[in-house]
């Protein structure tokens, strides 16, 4: 495997990117981060030596997550091709959708939860309790009720 360096400061991935792909860090610090409609940044993970970052989507899926160098870094780099093994693919898929999970809960309003709540998980919102969807969205019971009525006016 071919290494490359990396200079602090350069932007290896930048959300919306498609193709991205996997760096597994030989030594330097990287992160992964988002930034929200506000401008404010979320940090979703930081990569040290023998760690690998990457945003968790299928290779054609646009990026949901920055990724830039902290400290100047040789990285091994691998294109995405997780697709081409079909046993893998329900645990790309799983890491998905914590990753979106984590930015909603980062940077996304109650709402905006919920709304991704229902959409990543139709089938199930009428056979939990509403406590339950409450804890999965790290708000309240009450605040659940007021998001969902809030939900239902406006669409």
């Amino acid at each position: 495997m071919d290494s490359i360096t990396v200079n602090k400061g350069q932007i290896l991935q930048r959300k919306g990117d498609l193709n991205t792909k996997v760096y597994l860090v030989e030594s330097g610090l990287l992160r992964s981060y988002t930034i929200d409609e506000k401008g404010r940044e979320h940090i979703f993970m930081f990569a040290p030596k023998g760690w690998i970052v990457a945003d968790n989507l299928s290779a054609d899926e646009p990026a949901d997550l920055f990724i830039d160098v902290l400290e100047e870094a040789v990285l091994v780099v691998k294109e995405k091709q997780i697709e081409s093994e079909p046993h893998l693919q329900k645990m790309v898929n799983r890491l998905g959708v914590l990753q979106k999970r984590v930015i909603m809960l980062m940077s996304a309003s109650a709402i905006e939860r919920y709304e991704h709540f229902v959409n990543t998980y139709p089938d199930i919102v009428q056979r939990v309790p509403q406590r339950m969807i409450a804890s999965y969205l790290g708000i309240t019971p009450e605040a659940l009720s007021k998001v969902k009525s809030e939900w239902l006016a406006n669409r």
